[in-house]
């Protein structure tokens, strides 16, 4: 017997301006379509163009009058990061709602952005950092909430300080879990230090729970030649409504965290069912990897020096 969908009520977004990386397909296209139908204009970059036309599409299915574009992004090339940076600018529009969403998990072998970092943590961390901050006056302008998604894959691993980029040994779970952590910090300190040199930006965290989504499917650019075992498990529990989340649920916290009036600056959103792997969304307890302020200003400082993205201290 099917589910009943789960939603949440999210106010009227008419005239602002949200940015929402990774709606292309899965979770990213569900938040997309949820902050178009709430009157949203929806900006969406995509590494690939046609996907991005096929997004669209569907996203106009559902919301006709829907306010959406594509701009290009690459999150493993930092070239590709300020290249968006700089023709958002341009436009000279403020951002009210930036959704870091994208992301890629567990290559079976090690690979490495443009810039050489290793894959997971320069796309899911390095690039998204590089963009908060070629896009930071926009935000500032917008005093916009930043919403960053991480995973349940944050409780996990460690940050290999002495081997961020995985050059000595690799393990792809392992490295993602890292990324993750990195990039949960990151929008931690990012609210600790808008609130203290008065940037007006508040920043959160959200995660989908687990869902069957495309981060686990057939993708040859990465190596995989099929859906992973994980992959095919979720999805069969999802169609099943056992405990796991649905594409659509899942992207609901994000949503949740970005744009009602009750989600807090500095807070952690995710799923309230069973383990936080499904359900509504909700505050959550932080992750013990992401508690700590030192580790934050650590990988902060790392992150600045490595994609050369300099932040204002006032």
């Amino acid at each position: 017997m099917p589910r009943r969908p789960i939603d949440i009520t999210v106010p009227n977004l008419s005239g602002k301006r949200t940015v929402v990386t990774g709606a292309s397909d899965g979770i990213g296209l569900g938040i997309a379509t949820r902050l178009a139908t709430a009157g949203a204009e929806v900006v969406m970059p995509v590494r690939n163009r046609r996907k991005g036309e096929t997004a669209i599409a569907k996203i106009r299915q559902a919301v006709p009058d829907a306010d959406v574009s594509l701009r290009d992004l690459d999150l493993s090339s930092l070239d590709s990061v300020a290249g968006l940076g700089e023709t958002l600018r341009e436009e000279g529009r403020p951002i009210h709602i930036l959704i870091n969403n994208a992301g890629v998990m567990t290559p079976p072998d090690r690979q490495t952005t443009a810039d050489g970092f290793e894959l997971q943590f320069g796309s899911n961390h390095l690039g998204h950092f590089a963009l908060v901050g070629h896009v930071l006056p926009l935000l500032r302008a917008g005093r916009a909430r930043v919403t960053s998604q991480v995973s349940v894959a944050a409780n996990q691993g460690a940050i290999h300080w002495d081997d961020l980029n995985w050059e000595r040994s690799y393990h792809g779970m392992n490295a993602y879990s890292q990324s993750k952590i990195a990039f949960g910090l990151f929008g931690l300190e990012l609210d600790r230090r808008s609130q203290e040199a008065g940037w007006g930006i508040t920043s959160n965290l959200s995660h989908p729970g687990i869902a069957p989504t495309s981060l686990l499917a057939t993708r040859p650019e990465l190596g995989r030649d099929s859906d992973t075992g994980g992959r095919k498990l979720i999805g069969a529990m999802a169609e099943r409504g056992v405990l796991v989340g649905t594409v659509q649920s899942a992207g609901l916290p994000a949503v949740y965290a970005a744009t009602s009036p009750d989600a807090e600056h500095g807070r952690f959103y995710g799923p309230r069912g069973l383990g936080h792997m499904g359900g509504p969304p909700g505050e959550q307890k932080l992750y013990s990897r992401l508690r700590s302020t030192e580790d934050a200003r650590r990988i902060w400082r790392a992150s600045e020096e490595l994609t050369k993205v300099p932040f204002p201290t006032s």
